[in-house]
This record gives structure tokens, sequence and C-alpha cells, in this order.
């Protein structure tokens, strides 16, 4: 065991390295008893890597056994002895001797897990010193070329890179344990009456269709110029984020129990406008008056009083344009875990840019909807993504939208949970206005406008967990909201009370 263990001062790669944190006797005991007992690689394959080793030589045993191990075939200090008695590092070591000596030290072959563990969090702590290192020497030189502001951005870039690469794959789970989750969210659905088992919209009848917005789930929100896209995905936003309550969930941890924290990529429009849109909705004062400033001192003070509302409501808008996909899941993961997060919007699709630049747009759109899934995945919210519709919706006779009509429809449709589509009648009629001249026409207009006034369609297209359809909802266009469409039922029963 001494002769092992003496190796602790040894310099690694001509560069002396023993300030940095790490554990020799960890490397030592969990070669030996994986060159023991190979069944053991499989407990800890998921947490520990050749590069996580802090000396070289047990680097290249690691990953010789590993090769070794996926081809089914034995890794023993014999079967190695063949691959490596010309490696240098481990000549130094006493040569193909030294297997054989860190297979007899190994004497904890069930803490396997807790030296594959240790090896891990010391390897983290080392490179969270060479990025430390890093920035600290890139600060210190004033280069014309390197402004501090990016400097901020690439060391967060490798701070979040580094705090993610520990993420182990969850593998395989057995039937019982799906099912009962299933059962969770059926239970969680009951609790509330039967309603929802996502994140309410706040519009009745979008939740019965959906059942609120699903945890995991990515949602496609399309419409041509016009429709409303926006205002419905400020709508939405906003209702969750104005029914937050923070208490304790269904698996007993601390969490929204009803409406959510909301994140908002705007990447079209900027901050203020976007909150305008808000202020205009809840103080009921159309957002060109709130611009322009043409308001009474009543209406003043209802747009003071919004903004008391606004205040409390945990709705955060990012309005920096044309953000790469890995940067937008990098301040997804941020928000996550700095003011929680409990849906997320992105306005629009199209506008992200890949982090790459592929061959053609329509892998670059594949590349971006794969990635709003991944981050709706591993953050375990919905992710609401805006979603630009093509030409070829105007040159039908019902304009009506549907999946081909989604931009690069292909990557788009494929990985989408749920896909949505805006449509407001009232926007197209008003532009097939008669001559006043002919006073029939005029009549036939004026009854189709009246019937399609202040309403709108939100057509589902696609839904992996539940029913295509329509749902009307109301809209105001001088507020830019939209509402729960009263039925005609509805409105006979008000009329009585």
């Amino acid at each position: 065991m001494n002769d092992i263990s003496n190796i602790q001062t040894a310099q690694v790669d001509g560069e002396v390295t023993v300030g940095l944190p790490h554990s020799i006797e960890a490397e030592q005991q969990l070669l030996g008893a994986i060159l023991t007992n190979n069944d053991l690689f499989d407990r800890i394959s998921s947490i520990v890597r050749s590069e996580h080793f802090f000396d070289p030589v047990h680097a290249r045993i690691f990953e010789t056994m590993a090769a070794r191990i996926a081809k089914n075939t034995l890794a023993s200090p014999v079967t190695l002895k063949s691959f490596m008695e010309d490696d240098p590092g481990l000549a130094e070591l006493g040569g193909p001797s030294y297997l054989v000596r860190l297979a007899g030290t190994a004497i904890s072959s069930f803490a396997v897990k807790d030296y594959a563990s240790m090896i891990y969090d010391l390897a983290v702590r080392r490179e969270l010193i060479g990025v430390g290192n890093e920035i600290a020497d890139k600060a210190a030189r004033v280069d014309v070329d390197s402004e501090p502001k990016e400097q901020i951005v690439e060391a967060e870039q490798r701070l979040y890179a580094l705090a993610e690469q520990g993420q182990t794959e969850s593998g395989f789970q057995s039937f019982l344990k799906a099912v009962t989750d299933a059962v969770k969210v059926a239970n969680a659905a009951y609790q509330r009456d039967g309603g929802l088992a996502g994140v309410s919209t706040g519009l009745n009848d979008l939740d019965k269709k959906l059942g609120g917005l699903h945890k995991s789930d990515l949602l496609i929100l399309a419409g041509r110029p016009s429709m409303g896209k926006t205002a419905l995905a400020t709508n939405i936003a906003f209702n969750i984020a104005r029914s937050y309550k923070k208490g304790i969930t269904s698996d007993g941890t601390e969490g929204a129990v009803d409406g959510g924290v909301v994140g908002f990529f705007s990447l079209e429009m900027s901050a203020d406008q976007l909150a305008s849109r808000i202020l205009s909705e809840v103080a009921e004062i159309s957002s060109h008056q709130i611009r322009q400033g043409d308001f009474t001192e009543s209406e003043f003070r209802r747009i003071v009083e919004a903004a008391k509302e606004l205040e409390s409501a945990p709705l955060y808008i990012d309005d920096t344009p044309a953000l790469p996909i890995s940067q937008l899941a990098a301040r997804a993961r941020r928000l996550k875990r700095t003011h929680g997060l409990d849906a997320l919007f992105i306005d629009y699709l199209q506008l992200v840019r890949p982090a790459t630049a592929k061959d053609s747009r329509v892998n670059e759109v594949s590349e971006i909807t794969q990635g709003l899934k991944a981050i709706a995945k591993e953050l375990e919210i919905p992710v609401v993504a805006l979603s630009q519709l093509s030409r070829q919706v105007e040159n039908r006779e019902d304009k009506r939208p549907q999946l081909s009509d989604l931009r690069e429809s292909g990557s788009i449709e494929q990985d989408a949970d749920v896909v949505m589509f805006v449509y407001r009648e009232e926007y197209y009629k008003e532009r097939e206005k008669p001559s006043d001249a002919d006073l029939e026409a005029m009549a036939r207009w004026q009854e189709e406008m009246e019937r399609v006034h202040a309403k709108a369609e939100v057509v589902v297209g696609k839904q992996r967990h539940g029913p295509i359809g329509t749902v009307e909802l109301s809209f105001e266009g001088q507020f830019t909201r939209f509402g729960n469409l009263a039925k005609p039922w509805q409105q006979e029963q008000s009329e009585q009370f």
C-alpha cells in the first residue's frame, strides 16, 4: 500500500499540481474494485469519466477498462497488461505489476459509488479553480478586443456549463414508478375538482381543451401578423403570474400551488412595450393612449393602480435580441435557480438563433425546437414558443391556419406537444368591406361583421395528450386582451338575474 500512496505528490503532465484538490487513494480504490469486479462499472459509469481522474495514468487505466467492458470483455490486470505495458506513465509506477497491486489493495468494493462521487466532486473543484484563474488572467490583461461585459458573459457561460455537467441521466425507471407518477398527476387534477393537471391559462375554455399548461411540454402558438399571437401570450403569461401563490406542493417541496413564476423572452418587442401592453389590459386603457400620454386624471389613477398590481406579479422579461438557443437555456436555468420558474414564453421562435450556423434554415429551426423541448424537460416547465405562419394562408379562401402552414413545419410540428393557431375572422372581414353604393352587399357585410366582432378562435391543431379542435375567445382590440367568451345559455342566465 505504501508504494501506491507515494504517488500522491507526483507531478502530472510535467506540472506540479499538489496544491489542487485530489485524492489518489480514492482513485486507486475505485480502479482496484472495478479490476476485481467488472460489474461495479455500471454503478459508477454515469457519475465519473476518465477526465475526472487527477492522475493521468489512472485516467488511461479507466479509459482502457471502460472500452473493454463496453465490448463485454474482461478488464483485469492480466487483460489490461497487453494494452498498457508500453505506457511510459505506468512504467514509472512499476509497470503492469502496478495493476496487480491496485486490484490486490481494493478493500471497499461496496463503497465504489462514494469513491466515484468524491473523484467527481474534486474534479469539479479543480475545474472551478481553473475557470477562476482564467477569469482573473483575462481581467488582468487590458485588451481592446476583450470588453469586460463580454468577459462576464463568457465567465457566466463557463460556470453554467460546469454546473450542468453533474446532472446524470435518469436512465430506466420501473413501470411502477411511472404509474405512481401518473396517478399523482391525476390526483392533482382531481383535487382541483376534476379541473387541471397543469398551470391554468386563466382562459376557461382553453384550460378545458388543454387541461392547463403541462410540465415538460413544448407548446407552439402560431398565427399570421395582426392575429394577436403576442397579445394572447402576454395575457396568459400575466394570468399565470397574477395568480401565483407559494406553498407546499403535492411532492412535499416548496413551490407554486397556484399560478407560477413566469419568464418571457421578448425577442421582437422591447420590455417597456410589452409592459405597456399588459398595463393597457389591466387598466383597460388603450396602449396607444398610454404611449401618447393621452388620458384623463381618472384614467391616470387607473394606470397607477394597475402598475401597483403589476409590481407584485413574478413576471420576468428578457428583451435581448437574437439570442442563441444555448444562451436562452442558460438564462432560463439561472432564473429557475434565483427566482424559480414555472412557465417560459418565447416571442418568437424564428428570432432565436441556433448555437452554431447550419447549412439550411430547416436544420437551424430543428436545433432550436429540440433545444426548447430539452429546456421544458430539464426544468420541468411548460415552454410556450410563438411562431410565424407562411403566406400560403392568404392564398386560400378559408384562412383558418393548419399544421402545414407552419414555417419550416417539419421540425416544429414533430417536436411540439401542442400546436395552437390564433385566428380572427374579423381581421379579414374588415378588409372585404364593399362599396357604400352597393347597399345589399354592405348589409350582408355588416351582418357578417356583427357575427365575428370581438371574437377570436384558438385552433388546437395538435395535442399529444388530448383532443384537437377550436376554442372561441373574446378579443378586445383596444386593450389587446383575450377573455372568456360567454355562451348564449350563459348570457340568458345572466339576463334572468
